[in-house]
């Protein structure tokens, strides 16, 4: 311990070497009463002195809190082994010391700043020896890809306050309209409403996590706060389609909407035929379709459809576009229950998604034994209610199989060989 104390004389000396370098300032304090005293002192050299005595301050301020810093550092090494604590002195002595140090004391003295001198945090640490260089943490976190939810995006949305939603559903309409000639009767047209009320829902789920390791590392509360608001609008994005009004769950748009029935008979029908067809049940029904549904598999079987010469029809792989066919968007989903099928739709004027509460994140600690064990119950929810005012504004139904290539030639290397002519046979 005689060395060490031996060391800590020296950071002290060099603290007051530090400080007595500057002690002239003094002189400029003494100056600036007796200018004050006689009144004899100009403007420019008083605002000059002034400047001094406020250097002069900040230096012992600076001193103040390094020996303030010292004598925390003195009484935890005193409770560390002396192989441990020559180390740490030695290193502490050495920050003070060093020229950076002084030079930094002198530049705060003419630029009038606020010096702190350097002291490794990791010096509170019980483990002082492994701790004093820092650790190189790898601070991302691989998570799985989520896909993009868009179909809610289509559909019209909505506020309420209320725990339930009244609306009046338009089931149909018979239009009779027609000339007539006077003083005769005229014909009448139909109108099918029928009233509806749809309760508000709530979709939640949640997680626990420890309190320290949140408060340790706040990455990873913002990945559990992401992954839990997706797992929300996942299921949501289910339910929108598939909900069956049944319990909890939403009446969901793809259970309400109008079977799939073709106007026209178009020769070599294909999956692309029935969405232009499902576009016209739409639109005879007088509600003009606003987007297609589609899973990603199929989807993905339109976007590689290529003609004889192996040239893509619909896309370009070269180019990012946003999905679009027969001019409407197209948005795809990976709800397995959807390969093979169809959904279009007025989406913006045939249904409309009300938010009672939107999807938030709360954090407890009152949660069964969490105070005792120090773990937080995080909880994720959001309360909603979805309204269907047309159902024949939606048309679902079995998607044609689609080929990709019927009648691609063998030889056909793809869209870099649209140049050439290659064999058409089928």
């Amino acid at each position: 311990m005689s060395d060490i104390n031996e060391m800590f004389k020296k950071v002290t000396a060099s603290i007051e070497e530090a400080s007595s370098k500057y002690s002239a300032s003094a002189q400029a304090e003494k100056a600036l009463k007796e200018a004050q005293k006689s009144g004899e002192l100009s403007a420019e050299t008083k605002a000059a002195v002034d400047k001094m005595a406020v250097e002069l301050n900040a230096l012992r301020e600076a001193e103040k809190t390094l020996k303030a810093q010292v004598g925390e550092v003195e009484q935890h090494i005193a409770q560390m082994p002396v192989a441990n604590a020559l180390n740490v002195v030695s290193s502490i002595g050495q920050q003070v010391v060093s020229m950076e140090v002084v030079q930094a004391l002198g530049s705060g003295m003419e630029s009038n700043k606020r010096i702190v001198a350097p002291v490794n945090a990791s010096l509170i640490s019980s483990d002082v020896t492994g701790t004093i260089v820092a650790p190189d943490r790898q601070s991302n976190i691989l998570t799985k890809p989520k896909q993009r939810l868009f179909i809610r995006d289509l559909i019209a949305s909505g506020k309420t306050q209320s725990n339930t939603i009244y609306y009046v559903k338009q089931k149909g309409f018979t239009n009779n309209a027609k000339t007539v000639a006077e003083n005769t009767a005229k014909p009448y047209s139909t109108i099918e409403f029928e009233e509806a009320t749809v309760p508000v829902r709530t979709i939640a789920h949640m997680f626990k996590a420890s309190k320290q390791i949140l408060d340790d590392f706040s990455q990873l509360a913002s990945i559990i706060d992401m992954e839990l608001r997706y797992g929300l609008k996942y299921v949501e994005e289910q339910q929108i389609l598939f909900g069956d009004g049944t319990g909890s769950n939403l009446n969901g748009i793809f259970t309400q909407a109008t079977a799939f029935k073709a106007e026209l008979k178009p020769a070599h029908r294909t999956g692309i035929d029935d969405l232009r067809l499902a576009m016209l049940q739409a639109q005879l029904a007088r509600i003009p379709a606003t987007g297609h549904v589609l899973h990603f598999t199929n989807w993905a079987q339109i976007e590689l459809i290529k003609d004889t010469l192996g040239r893509y029809l619909l896309s370009n792989p070269a180019a990012l576009t946003t999905p679009t066919l027969w001019g409407l968007p197209v948005v795809v989903t990976e709800a397995a229950d959807f390969k093979d099928k169809l959904l279009v739709g007025a989406f913006n004027l045939g249904a409309q998604m009300f938010d009672r509460e939107e999807a938030n994140v709360v954090i407890s600690t009152e949660n069964t034994d969490d105070f005792e064990k120090n773990m937080i119950s995080i909880r994720c929810e959001e309360r909603l209610a979805l309204a269907v005012y047309r159902p024949e504004a939606f048309i679902k139904g079995d998607l044609t199989k689609i080929e990709v290539s019927p009648s691609t030639p063998s030889n056909a290397g793809g869209a870099g060989k649209s140049g050439q002519s290659g064999n058409n046979g089928g």
